[in-house]
């Protein structure tokens, strides 16, 4: 029996509070064309800690002096990629908890870079139509006083935007 499912691993970090949380502009994979938190890939061998560090210096400028994992979930929704059709993205969250440098609204380009720039948004800003669904998993965790839910979610359709929406 084939594989339906192609399976996407990776570390996001959540940098904000009730004022607003730092997103990238996405502009690859399936949430192309949205906020999405920043985050992504291991290289190979890579601790998470390290990877979670490394990813947000990339994507948004910042530096990362202190966190804590939060714990692991999945999406699962249908997606053309390759050889399948619907993708399960596994991700371990983190909360941020203190940064230093500047956000950077444009980032270097170089190959595997899936961010133009990362920005802060207010929480209420922050929508199904404009963001990935760990934007909104991080919305909710700031908006329901820290309490991380570990629940998949699964969604019957997914659409990947054409046009950015940031």
């Amino acid at each position: 029996m084939a594989e339906k499912f192609h399976r996407a691993f990776g570390v996001y970090g959540i940098i904000g509070n009730q004022d607003g949380l730092v997103v990238i502009k996405k502009n690859g994979g399936p949430y192309i064309n949205r906020y999405d938190l920043p985050g992504g890939s291991l290289e190979d061998g890579e601790p998470l800690n390290q990877a979670i560090s490394r990813e947000i210096k990339e994507e948004t400028g910042l530096t990362v002096k202190d966190l804590k994992q939060l714990g692991v979930t999945s999406f699962r929704y249908p997606w053309d990629f390759e050889r399948w059709h619907y993708n399960q993205h596994i991700c371990v969250f983190y909360e941020v908890l203190e940064v230093g440098g500047q956000l950077q609204n444009e980032v270097g380009q170089f190959e595997g870079q899936d961010s133009l720039g990362a920005r802060k948004v207010a929480l209420e800003k922050l929508t199904g139509a404009n963001c990935s669904p760990l934007v909104l998993k991080a919305k909710e965790y700031l908006q329901t006083g820290k309490d991380f839910k570990t629940d998949d979610t699964t969604f019957k359709e997914w659409e990947v935007l054409t046009k950015p929406v940031y």
